[in-house]
């Protein structure tokens, strides 16, 4: 499970050495991990051969949540997203978006949560410029982490 998360040189290496895969690329803080989420990260791995995920670093989650976030650390949540068997490479990030890791890693497809519009996804532009997908994964409804936390909060 260790050997799924990697830096980005890393990453860049490995993809590198790999022989003509079809990369897809997904991004979040995946904090408390539930079934939209596996979902959404399983309809991601069909789109291609080889399912990265960038995680927002703890200190990003903080400045993009708030203080009380996240619940899981950084180490526990990408432990937990490289235990299922639709990622390939989970990959670390500290800034608000993962921008630099699309240019660097230039994915074949950029997949979001249906949530997301087009226009609003970051990296889409580059991606479709470099001749790549941007695939919105339906939503799947009454499935977040924020609802997790309100119910147990309800619970207390």
């Amino acid at each position: 499970m260790h050997k799924k998360i990697v830096t980005l040189r890393r990453l860049k290496d490995i993809l590198r050495c790999s022989s003509a895969k079809k990369v897809v690329f997904t991004n979040g803080c995946f904090d408390i991990l539930h079934y939209g989420h596996v979902a959404y990260l399983e309809k991601a791995k069909t789109l291609g051969d080889i399912l990265i995920v960038g995680l927002n670093s703890d200190v990003s989650v903080r400045r993009l949540k708030g203080k009380k976030r996240p619940v899981n650390d950084e180490t526990d949540r990408a432990h937990v997203l490289a235990a299922l068997a639709c990622v390939d490479y989970v990959v670390l990030f500290r800034q608000d978006t993962p921008l630099e890791l699309i240019r660097a890693l230039k994915p074949d497809v950029l997949a979001k949560g249906g949530d997301w519009n087009v226009s609003r996804i970051v990296g889409a532009e580059e991606v479709l410029a470099d001749g790549g997908k941007v695939c919105v994964i339906p939503y799947i409804k009454n499935r977040s982490t924020t609802a997790i936390i309100e119910k147990i909060r309800r619970l207390s």
